[in-house]
């Protein structure tokens, strides 16, 4: 029974993360699976209340269950706080196989320009009906429309923001894997094959990315991305707290894997969410129920990308 309890933590791994962190852990017994969060790959910077951590703990959670039913478990949450996600899994005669299962090997974060094209309303319509989580909202709108236009305002404050801050840089330069030694030698973080970059040695590459890493620079490439892209999606929470995070995150992972299967391109441009004062007025601006904005994408069509390194799962076992 282990040998398929690793098996379904290790596709629980396959979730995404900020800066491709990881940051969790797994704990198996004869008949539960736990998911801790590793606060040693904290992002206290860009995420400083671990919201998109814990967010990624809910996307490894759901993949962990898509995983589950596949190999014929059922999955029932036994507890859910700030220490712990443990869920018990039960072996059970009939195998439902989500089809979602076969794409979270294939789903990927795509940071590039997208190629223009617009999501039809028959595809968004199956977006929009992806079933949701208590608390959780998602809203679409095409690029270029009002509502649009005001978030970008928003990733544009964002960007002069954070960008102006040395404390973020470097954080974000941490996480940066500049050559295909630094990303064997960790399987995380950003690599420098994920935005078609050459390799480069360290010395050399940090002092060359720090000189793009200003707002100006920051905001010309974001605006190209979305202008390439289809529609943003913004993910809502009611009251922005810890079990709606991980709520959110199993409502993202299901969502991320449609897409994929659909064959559209995602990725975040969540500097609003991240700003404390500009979440705020961001939450007063929009038509969104005065929910908080808590993540938000841009969608659309694109060529893929290489994968982000991964851990091996043996790893990430306590």
């Amino acid at each position: 029974m282990k040998t398929d309890f690793i098996q379904i933590a290790s596709y629980a791994s396959k979730a995404p993360s900020g800066h491709n962190t990881q940051p969790w852990k797994f704990h198996i017994t004869d008949s539960t699976i736990t998911v801790l969060p590793n606060l040693d790959v904290a992002l206290p910077v860009v995420d400083r209340n671990n919201r998109e951590l814990f967010i990624s703990l809910g996307c490894a959670v759901e993949n962990l269950c898509i995983a589950a039913s596949y190999f014929g478990y059922t999955t029932h949450i036994i507890e859910c706080s700030i220490e712990a996600i443990i869920l018990e899994l039960t072996k059970n005669d009939l195998t439902i196989e989500d089809s979602l299962f076969h794409q979270i090997e294939k789903r990927q974060t795509n940071r590039n320009i997208y190629n223009g094209n617009k999501i039809s309303d028959g595809i968004l319509q199956q977006l929009q009906s992806i079933p949701k989580e208590n608390g959780i909202q998602f809203y679409f709108t095409e690029i270029n429309t009002p509502f649009a236009n005001t978030i970008t305002q928003y990733i544009i404050k964002g960007n002069e923001i954070q960008m102006a801050d040395i404390a973020f840089k470097n954080e974000l330069l941490s996480w940066m894997r500049f050559n295909k030694k630094q990303v064997e030698a960790t399987h995380n973080g950003l690599s420098y094959l994920v935005f078609g970059n050459p390799p480069l040695p360290r010395i050399l590459a940090r002092p060359i990315v720090s000189l793009f890493l200003k707002p100006n620079a920051q905001n010309k490439s974001d605006r190209k991305k979305i202008d390439s892209s289809s529609h943003f999606v913004v993910c809502t929470t009611q009251r922005d707290i810890i079990e709606e995070w991980i709520n959110l995150g199993r409502t993202l992972q299901r969502f991320l894997l449609k897409v994929t299967e659909i064959g559209i391109s995602y990725a975040f441009l969540n500097q609003p969410c991240e700003v404390a004062a500009l979440a705020f007025d961001l939450r007063e601006k929009l038509p969104v129920n005065k929910e908080h904005p808590t993540l938000i994408m841009r969608i659309g069509y694109a060529k893929q990308i290489p994968y982000s390194p991964r851990k091996k799962i043996e790893t990430s076992l306590v």
